[in-house]
């Protein structure tokens, strides 16, 4: 795992995200980072589409996390939202346990989106570049019981959805379509050709090994 303190100010890339799953993700695709977590705020705009809501969630990360690092020769800021969409309605995190099994219910036995969007900015010019990513997942149906025994085990409190694909909850996922990592939160495949779109030159000191 990188270390966020150690040469920090070498590293030419700053992850705006606490999440550990993106980090494992950026670590096991050998991109080496430091963690600065973005503080905005989430609510949703009026009319906002889930890909238009997250494309600003990321983009607004990366530039909030910028800001803060300043002008720095050769550093970009990556910023991701994910969330989860069943029909017209938007899915972020439950707000309390009673939540998590309310949102569990609502997907149990149905297919949803997940929409992951990724934003990178160059800290030197303020360049953006993006992308937003979509999976479907469809999940087993399952008793009330059985879903506040997962929620119970405290994984599904801070995830887009209530669940982890990657972790207890893969028994709820039946199948699933389009990226694994987007699932999770962050869309490697995608993500590593943003950054070389971004100038981030896979190979240079202190980047993708």
């Amino acid at each position: 795992m990188p270390d966020a303190t150690a040469d920090a100010d070498r590293l030419p890339l700053v992850l705006a995200s606490g999440s550990p799953r993106r980090s494992e993700l950026l670590a096991q695709a050998g991109v080496a980072f430091e963690v600065m977590p973005a503080d905005i705020d989430e609510t949703v705009q009026p009319g906002e589409s889930p890909v238009e809501m997250t494309l600003r969630l990321a983009r607004e990360k990366a530039r909030a996390v910028a800001g803060r690092i300043g002008s720095s020769a050769g550093r970009h800021v990556l910023g991701a939202d994910t969330t989860v969409v069943l029909g017209e309605d938007i899915i972020g995190k439950p707000d309390d346990p009673e939540d998590a099994v309310r949102l569990l219910m609502r997907l149990a036995g149905r297919t949803h989106r997940v929409v992951t969007a990724v934003a990178i900015v160059d800290a030197d010019t303020g360049v953006v570049v993006d992308c937003a990513v979509e999976s479907r997942v469809t999940m087993h149906s399952a008793s009330e019981d059985a879903l506040r025994d997962y929620v119970a085990t405290g994984e599904p409190l801070d995830k887009a959805g209530a669940y982890a694909i990657q972790g207890q909850g893969a028994w709820l996922v039946s199948d699933f379509d389009g990226s694994r990592t987007n699932i999770i939160g962050l869309p490697v495949e995608e993500t590593l050709l943003l950054l070389e779109k971004a100038g981030y030159r896979v190979g240079q000191p202190g980047s993708v090994r």
